[in-house]
């Protein structure tokens, strides 16, 4: 045969290839029908559904996951009726189905393989008294940014709400957790353990010059008033812990005792007011938690107290804690991090670290010693505004008031001064509680000065700090030499 019969040949077939081609897919055309649609496919109430299960491929594994669970009286979990299932959570799995609209149909499907349905993603069954619903989820069309599903009735359907975006779950997210309140309005704290301490709300008190000090503890016979923002974040660090992951939801003793939750490093109860979702009366509630490290974290700790350095080239989440809601059986871990804030709740932690923390508007006079030299700022309302006064002239005192408010302790001590004074204040008040304030600062080491407040040792103040207010009153006087 020569060579152009031989083209004439394989053109030949290939125009009776494509024939056939064009013909299968007119084919395939006539007999699935796409059009639009605003049908609901599926009408299921919540509470006529007894039996919830899914099976999906766990992208973490690449193995097939399921979980599945039934109602009886209250939903339980299949593999262990012990396990606390959350009802919202099942509700909140069932309401697409409330009302499972499309906005596509597919129909005489043959091929069901080129929307991913011959091997579903996922298959949910959805049973009530009468049936049981078989939704299988498959491909998700980027051209329509939605997803395809069958219900076995030989269509297909592109779907608005896509299932994938509530069943990627794990059975630790189908938990009842111990509810977390939100602490608006707290009565009382107390620690017990690490700490052994209360603090009392008081929005009525006479032993501070701060409007804003509503908390307030005993020391050695004294009420002493707390950082109000230290303790409310302090009560957000606890309301934060709304989504742990738990060891343990059915938590024998035996489990307590090994996580370290029979004898806790803290436990912290909280007198909290709450309103009825129904009723909008309030009630008095508590709140208890319990914390403590790992054991072999705690015994590691202890050894490592005892060596003159620390191995801290861990990182501070590798860590292992736990905490425990009350007598909840359920032990969530949280990490060192957790562990820490939760963990800083002495007095010096929720004490003011500011030196002085009054209202600067409540200030009238400074007098200041400086080098053997005294020194008295005075305010007087001017124009309904305060002005401030140096021998009797208009001073600008702004560097002043934010180097002396912004003192701070960066540690505190009980430490007598045996250096020499930098420089001292006496800081008077309009406030029916506390008409003065003393303050002297002393020489420490190169990095700390010592502070005394009104007579007591009270923590040591960053040197550069103290350097900031000298230099200001420095800058205040000598601006006004020789005026």
């Amino acid at each position: 045969m020569s060579r152009s019969k031989k083209i004439y040949v394989l053109l030949g077939v290939l125009l009776v290839v494509c024939a056939a081609t064009l013909g299968v897919s007119r084919y395939e055309a006539c007999k699935e029908e796409i059009k639009n649609s605003d049908e609901v496919i599926l009408k299921l109430a919540s509470e006529d559904v007894n039996s919830l299960k899914w099976e999906y491929e766990s992208e973490e594994t690449g193995k097939k996951e399921s979980l599945a669970f039934h109602r009886d009286d209250t939903w339980m979990y299949d593999d262990d009726e012990a396990f606390p299932v959350s009802e919202e959570k099942i509700d909140e799995l069932l309401e697409p189905f409330a009302s499972f609209g499309v906005s596509f149909i597919i129909e005489n499907v043959e091929d069901y393989g080129q929307y991913g349905l011959d091997d579903p993603i996922c298959t949910i069954q959805v049973g009530t008294d009468d049936k049981t619903y078989e939704i299988k989820v498959g491909d998700y069309s980027k051209m329509d940014e939605q997803r395809y599903v069958s219900i076995d009735d030989g269509n297909v359907y592109l779907v608005q709400n896509d299932p994938m975006d509530l069943y990627e779950l794990e059975l630790k997210d189908m938990i009842q957790n111990d509810e977390i309140p939100e602490f608006d309005k707290v009565s009382e704290i107390e620690f017990a353990g690490e700490q052994d301490y209360t603090v009392v709300y008081k929005e009525e008190n006479d032993c501070t010059y701060s409007a804003d000090d509503v908390y307030f503890t005993q020391k050695d016979g004294a009420e002493l008033p707390l950082d109000t923002s230290a303790v409310n974040s302090y009560l957000s660090t606890i309301s934060g812990l709304d989504s742990l992951a738990y060891v343990s939801y059915n938590a024998t003793d035996a489990d307590v005792a090994s996580y370290g939750l029979d004898d806790p490093e803290l436990s912290v109860t909280i007198q909290y007011t709450t309103k009825d979702e129904e009723s909008e009366e309030e009630k008095e509630d508590t709140f208890v938690l319990h914390v403590s490290r790992d054991p072999e974290e705690k015994e590691k700790a202890a050894k490592e107290e005892d060596k003159e350095t620390s191995d801290e080239s861990s990182e501070e989440d590798d860590r292992k804690a736990y905490v425990r809601v009350g007598d909840s059986r359920i032990i969530y871990e949280v990490n060192g991090t957790q562990f820490d804030a939760l963990m800083a709740s002495s007095y010096n932690d929720l004490r003011h670290q500011e030196l002085i923390w009054a209202d600067f508007a409540d200030i009238t006079q400074i007098d200041v010693s400086l080098d053997g030299k005294d020194y008295t700022f005075t305010s007087k309302e001017k124009k309904d505004e305060k002005t401030w006064y140096y021998d009797d002239e208009e001073l600008e005192i702004t560097d002043f008031q934010d180097d002396l408010m912004s003192l701070k302790a960066a540690e505190f001590t009980d430490e007598h001064p045996d250096g020499k004074q930098e420089i001292s204040f006496t800081i008077h008040l309009d406030n029916e509680n506390v008409q003065e304030v003393s303050m002297e600062l002393y020489r420490y080491d190169g990095e700390h000065c010592l502070a005394i407040v009104d007579g007591e040792p009270v923590s040591l103040v960053d040197r550069s700090s103290v350097v900031d207010v000298v230099e200001a009153v420095n800058e205040i006087v000598l601006s006004h030499v020789g005026h």
